[in-house]
């Protein structure tokens, strides 16, 4: 079974065939050492469930053969569906192509690392299934096997400050282990590093996510693809990821509101000093000129940038046909409501 390098999502590799009821996804960048196993471990996992699965790997561009390894596994496993992107583009980018592969009832990620176990994916999958009030289930690493300066307090200190500020509250944001229903991935989109997000962004379009503690094993081999520097960049994606949650529906709200706050006094600085002014005082040289006038000037452009966004804003709902709002169907009445 060849590798399918091809950006369109591909057919079904086998025409005819049902849809499996679970779409395993996981993005995998130079990982060779681990892929044998990794495959192996989905497999026995799901294998001996009552649902029918795929697993789809996604090689975001790695050059140490592991694309060659996966295509290798393919051939005498049905079930094994992988994908080799051009280049390396990022965790968002490969757990996209394998979004838009997927053709399960519930779509599960983990990463390649062996870090996650996939003998939790099971009772995720259980939960789903019985209980329809869960849409999405985030794994909780709540015995973490990684380095606690580097990597765990780091971590600890990203969880708080993510869930304060988009108000979804979770233990683990870092955790690849998580469980979907279909719907929900298809109403979300991910590109640059908003993988870190995935959780706001499905409570976004109407997501009910709860956690569950999972397995955390040490990596053997291999080398971790993350380094403290990515706490830097979580703070800058946060900002992002705030701002779209908050004002991508009313940016004039954002940017007029800062500019409304110095507009204001701005104006204000301007009408005193114009009756200084008119008094017979000279006020070419006083500093509170200067500031009056780049208070208004400033204001007035975070205005008109607001009016911009908003203009965007209808343009991106009315000519692409995106939705503002998405619905779920209502639960069934209660055997005592119904009429005889």
């Amino acid at each position: 079974m060849p590798i399918d390098s091809r950006s369109s999502i591909p057919p079904s590799p086998h025409p005819g065939e049902a849809a499996p009821d679970i779409s395993v996804v996981i993005p995998v960048y130079h990982e060779r050492e681990n892929l044998h196993d990794l495959v192996a471990r989905v497999g026995e996992a799901l294998e001996a469930t009552r649902w029918s699965f795929e697993l789809i790997c996604v090689d975001d561009g790695s050059r140490d053969g592991s694309q060659q390894i996966l295509a290798e596994l393919a051939a005498d496993r049905p079930w094994l569906r992988p994908v080799a992107l051009a280049r390396n583009y990022g965790q968002s980018t490969a757990l996209q192509a394998g979004f838009e592969r997927a053709r399960g009832r519930y779509i599960v990620t983990l990463d390649g690392d062996l870090q996650n176990d996939p003998l939790d994916i099971p009772a995720m999958i259980e939960r789903l299934e019985t209980d329809p009030s869960v849409d999405m289930i985030s794994g909780w690493r709540h015995q973490r096997q990684d380095k606690a300066l580097s990597r765990r307090l780091p971590s600890v200190l990203a969880n708080r400050l993510i869930s304060w500020a988009t108000d979804v509250r979770l233990h683990d944001y870092g955790c690849a282990l998580k469980a979907y229903r279909r719907e929900i991935i298809e109403r979300i989109h991910l590109y640059g590093e908003l993988h870190r997000f995935i959780p706001s962004l499905a409570r976004e379009v109407g997501a009910r996510i709860e956690e569950m503690p999972v397995r955390h094993h040490a990596r053997t081999r291999g080398q971790s693809k993350y380094g403290i520097d990515r706490t830097f960049r979580v703070i800058l994606d946060l900002v992002l990821i705030v701002f779209f949650l908050r004002y991508r529906q009313r940016p004039l709200h954002a940017f007029g509101g800062l500019g409304l706050w110095l507009l204001t006094p701005g104006l204000l600085i301007l009408l005193y000093l114009f009756a200084v002014k008119l008094s017979g005082e000279d006020i070419g040289a006083r500093p509170l000129l200067m500031v009056g006038v780049m208070a208004v000037l400033m204001g007035a452009q975070l205005i008109v940038a607001g009016l911009t966004g908003e203009l965007l804003i209808r343009v991106y709902h009315e000519g692409s046909g995106r939705p503002q709002y998405h619905t779920r169907d209502l639960p069934e009445p209660a055997a005592s409501g119904r009429h005889a």
